[in-house]
């Protein structure tokens, strides 16, 4: 099953639910697929690209989450992570830091990189790897941290 469909399929539930915060959140995310099909492109949405939208609005939340710890807003706070939980059931696992970890000491390896200059390097590999398993600034730290 594609992302739309289980998208619309979780969206009748939601509505026969009354579940208010998931309905607004998959509308969210039905929103996104519509604009990614109407773009011209006349690409047919593959499994990158609806790693890329659920990546995207995921990250929406994690930015808009801070900005509302940084101003004590709990009930969006409780809004927010509602609403990520929900984006991030569609999501694969997301990997453990030590797991993160291993992969990036892995790729280092491979690629004999000793000196933080060659971060980019690096980040290229992990990322290409663990695209949708991992968040990007956890990678870039863990990154960091492996080459100083």
């Amino acid at each position: 099953m594609s992302l739309e469909q289980r998208i619309n399929e979780d969206m009748k539930a939601a509505m026969k639910s009354g579940d208010k915060t998931k309905l607004d959140t998959i509308r969210l995310l039905r929103a996104a697929i519509i604009e990614f099909n109407k773009s011209g492109t006349g690409a047919t949405m593959s499994e990158d690209d609806e790693q890329t939208i659920l990546n995207r609005e995921a990250k929406k939340r994690r930015e808009a989450l801070d900005l509302y710890r940084q101003s004590n807003r709990s009930e969006l706070i409780e809004k927010g992570e509602q609403e990520l939980a929900i984006i991030m059931e569609y999501l694969p696992k997301q990997l453990t830091e030590q797991e993160i970890q291993e992969t990036i000491s892995t790729i280092i390896a491979e690629l004999g990189v000793t000196e933080m200059k060659d971060a980019g390097k690096v980040m290229g590999a992990a990322m290409k790897q663990l695209r949708g398993k991992a968040e990007g600034t956890t990678v870039q730290n863990i990154v960091k941290s492996l080459l100083q």
